[in-house]
């Protein structure tokens, strides 16, 4: 595609009987262009028509009355708004503007139909986008609107790939000093989060997924490297992470069996870390020490 059919079709996003084509369009092309985002957030009336997408379903949500097509036609809106998201020169503007925020109506639905758990999948790809670049800036933005409710929601009763996603991006926020202090400063918040991770563990039993359980693994091993969560995780990290059974699906996996080892000695379980992991690990600094 060359630069004027994408300017012709960033342009046919502003008038109405054009839009649905131009959005299909341009998701479809989106990787082919690393520069759509610039055109997106700076030709007038874009971001405008983007969100008016968005809001335009909002009273499909509750009761829900969300078809195929519109979820379709929305979810190429928001893969238009995750090209924005993923930009280094857009990033920073799409926060500040708080662009963000018009997602998480639809991260706070319930109904389990393919066009919602494709319009929640899409929609936690955008704040994935956002939280894949290391930036403390995103975090201070993300917990100060709420987002971990809302992924802990989906992590909760999504499909396995929103379940992984949401769960990406926990861990995302867990990684950065700011997140792991703000999960950890209260009891509530920490419980809040330990519950869903050790329901999913249990679900994970049931039906196994090698992916989610690495996410899952990570989250936990931040964790521990905070005093108060380490402690805790003696009591409350559920036992079928020392079941060798039960890890026994991350045999080809290193990484995590090597994440997991040293979640084990940090909580004070040598012994099962001893059957994962041929190291002889020592337990890992506590935050601020």
């Amino acid at each position: 595609m060359a630069n004027s059919d994408i300017e012709q079709y960033v342009h046919q996003l502003s008038n109405q009987a054009t839009r649905e084509n131009a959005l299909l369009e341009l998701s479809k092309k989106r990787e082919n262009f690393p520069e759509l985002a610039p055109y997106l957030w700076y030709s007038f009336g874009t971001i405008a028509a983007l969100l008016q997408e968005i809001v335009s379903i909002y009273p499909l949500l509750s009761p829900p009355a969300l078809t195929a097509h519109a979820s379709n036609r929305v979810c190429n809106a928001l893969a238009l708004l995750q090209c924005v998201a993923s930009h280094p020169e857009t990033r920073g503007l799409f926060l500040q503007a708080h662009v963000p925020l018009f997602l998480y109506p639809f991260l706070n639905t319930v109904s389990k139909t393919r066009p919602f758990e494709y319009l929640r999948l899409t929609s936690l790809g955008v704040i994935g986008a956002l939280v894949k670049v290391d930036d403390t800036d995103v975090i201070n933005f993300l917990l100060s609107t709420e987002i971990i409710p809302l992924c802990l929601r989906t992590m909760e009763m999504g499909s396995e790939l929103s379940k992984t996603v949401a769960t990406f991006i926990v861990q995302k926020i867990l990684l950065d000093d700011v997140g792991l202090n703000y999960i950890c400063a209260t009891a509530e918040r920490f419980f809040a989060v330990g519950a869903v991770l050790g329901n999913m563990v249990v679900m994970l039993a049931e039906q196994p997924s090698p992916r989610l359980l690495k996410h899952i693994i990570r989250c936990y091993l931040r964790l521990s490297d905070n005093p108060r969560a380490r402690e805790a995780l003696r009591q409350c990290l559920p036992d079928l992470l020392r079941n060798p059974q039960f890890t026994g699906c991350l045999k080809s996996d290193d990484t995590t069996r090597r994440w997991l080892a040293q979640l084990l000695v940090n909580v004070g379980s040598p012994d099962s870390a001893a059957q994962l992991s041929g190291e002889v690990l020592t337990p890992t600094p506590l935050q601020g020490q």
